[in-house]
């Protein structure tokens, strides 16, 4: 049954099928398969269901609140003033793509918003101070990763919803891995530049009075944090509600800009609803699929195929990890989740792995995933703003930070409380 199912999800990737209906279709198919009951009456259910938790209403929200701070204007300001911060770091402005993505994601929820709204502002700099291509693109594409684990993010949401974890201290445990694996990125880019200073282009000259001159365009990302999560731990709003507070927010920002006029909401809204409907054809497919695998007993068979293994934890969590570094290059991220994390997680929570550790784990492979060919789609989307040359550019230059991630895996899984300090905390 499962070599069936493997064999089957692979054909339909091969041929390229959009992946909610490789997810739908594979359930339907185990259903014919392997079921005596009509499983395919269930997906009414389920699509009603899935759309109606409320967790999950967060989602268009944060959709939303990256869309209107991309056409806010708030990135160039944002951007602009780092430039004049970091200037004398080896690597530049490639410090300050870092900064920026780290500074985006605490905003966004999206690593695919974060990748395309920096690399937008910062794809003109290349040419312009003589950096290495592969190496700036390559900072844009790892760095717009972080939107996923530097909180708020959709995908610890999802992973909440799947675990019935707590999403506050999902968050919360987000935020040190989060800088700590922005710093190893900078980390990674000084080395090279130091190696080789060619790599580096040339300095941008910044002045203390127009340092302190761009400090008010840092405010907004932390204002719009402040309101996101900053409401759920003081207690005034759930997840989803602080979701909405960012909206709020994030139109303030664009108000105060003068950026708020209709066409730009009627753009927003139309970017919201295309891409929460591909998120949510995922999800409704994905657990469609979660269901028929449960119903056949396809969960159960995994379970006892890999505690018959006698796996002591470590070795486990390195089959897991590779397991998530292999599929990854194939799947979507949302999707990957989706369909692996109801099965794997029960086994690594028995395995005495705490939900919330390994919820920032999962998070980081995804970022990994992002980054791996051939279905990285930050590489495509980093590709898709440069507009000429061969991906095999960003490919190059995402490859050492695909290392960094690994290392830090190795770091977060050797030292857990870096990840659970700050929930235990709020749980005191």
């Amino acid at each position: 049954m499962i070599w069936v199912t493997l064999a089957i999800l692979l054909f339909l990737l091969a041929l390229a099928i959009p992946i909610a209906a490789s997810l739908g279709v594979l359930g339907l198919a185990l259903s014919e398969l392997y079921s005596r009951l009509p499983l395919a009456l269930a997906m009414g259910e389920m699509a009603w269901g899935t759309s109606n938790n409320f967790l999950l209403v967060a989602i268009p929200f944060f959709v939303l609140l990256g869309e209107v701070l991309l056409r806010s204007g708030m990135a160039e300001r944002m951007y602009a003033a780092l430039v004049l911060w970091v200037p004398w770091l080896p690597g530049g402005l490639m410090h300050s793509n870092i900064a920026a993505c780290a500074m985006f994601a605490a905003t966004s929820g999206s690593s695919v918003a974060t990748a395309a709204t920096i690399g937008t502002v910062a794809m003109d700099e290349i040419q312009k101070r003589g950096y290495s291509e592969r190496l700036f693109l390559g900072t844009i594409a790892a760095g717009g990763t972080l939107g996923i684990l530097i909180p708020p993010s959709i995908n610890m949401i999802v992973y909440g919803v799947l675990t019935e974890s707590s999403i506050p201290k999902l968050y919360l445990a987000g935020i040190v891995p989060g800088i700590i694996l922005a710093g190893l990125f900078s980390l990674t880019v000084l080395v090279f530049c130091l190696v080789r200073p060619s790599l580096g282009g040339q300095q941008v000259p910044a002045t203390w009075p127009a340092r302190m001159r761009a400090l008010p365009d840092l405010l907004p990302p932390l204002v719009i944090f402040l309101a996101v999560v900053g409401s759920i731990y003081a207690g005034w709003a759930t997840a989803t509600e602080s979701a909405a507070l960012g909206v709020i927010a994030a139109l303030g920002v664009a108000a105060w800009h003068r950026r708020l006029t209709l066409r730009m909401l009627l753009h927003a809204f139309e970017g919201t609803m295309r891409t929460t409907a591909m998120i949510m054809a995922i999800l409704i497919a994905a657990y469609f699929l979660n269901f028929v695998i449960t119903s056949i007993g396809l969960t159960s068979q995994i379970n006892r195929y890999i505690t018959a293994l006698g796996l002591t934890p470590v070795e486990l969590l390195i089959v897991v990890v590779i397991f998530y570094v292999i599929i990854g290059m194939f799947m979507e991220t949302l999707s990957m989740m989706v369909a692996t994390v109801p099965i794997i997680a029960p086994i690594m929570f028995n395995a005495g792995f705490d939900p919330v550790w390994f919820g920032v784990l999962v998070v980081i492979l995804m970022e990994l995933a992002m980054i791996t060919p051939p279905v990285g789609i930050n590489l495509y989307v980093v590709q898709g703003l440069r507009k000429r040359g061969r991906i095999d550019d960003v490919i190059i230059g995402a490859a050492p930070f695909a290392i960094t991630m690994l290392v830090m895996i190795v770091i977060l899984s050797l030292w857990p409380d870096l990840a659970l300090t700050l929930p235990r905390a709020l749980s005191n």
